[in-house]
């Protein structure tokens, strides 16, 4: 891997970590965002986490609506398998910047009597 890449891929990590607050699910985020319609064993082989670990952060994270999920049907024995995607980074962010007004607000309201508002506005400038 290119030094380039790897300051992009390590840039990315740190920024969706500050958003999932889990180097995990971070790294099944990221992979999720490379490798869309994945299949757990992928995400284990790809992210290199145990796999445990990796089916404990995709059941937080689709819980947290931070990755989405489909019951492939199988005609096999055995359990039919998910096939998870990210959602986009814009969501991501959206959410984040949700939890962070509401936790402001919280803290202003009790303090000051007053609330904010935060909006995303794309380079092109556009609302989130």
């Amino acid at each position: 891997m290119s030094s380039r890449k790897k300051d992009l891929d390590s840039s990315a990590m740190q920024a969706i970590n500050l958003v999932v607050k889990s180097k995990a699910q971070s790294k099944v985020y990221l992979f999720l965002l490379k490798h869309p319609s994945a299949r757990g064993e992928e995400i284990v082989r790809g992210t290199n986490l145990h796999p445990s670990t990796v089916r404990e952060s995709l059941s937080k994270m689709y819980s947290r609506r931070l990755i989405k999920r489909i019951k492939l049907k199988n005609e096999l024995i055995g359990k039919n398998p998910f096939i998870y995607s990210a959602v986009s980074p814009s969501v991501l962010l959206q959410q984040y910047v949700g939890q962070l007004e509401e936790q402001w607000n919280s803290l202003l309201d009790r303090t000051l009597g007053s609330k904010i508002s935060i909006q995303l506005v794309s380079k092109g400038g556009k609302k989130k």
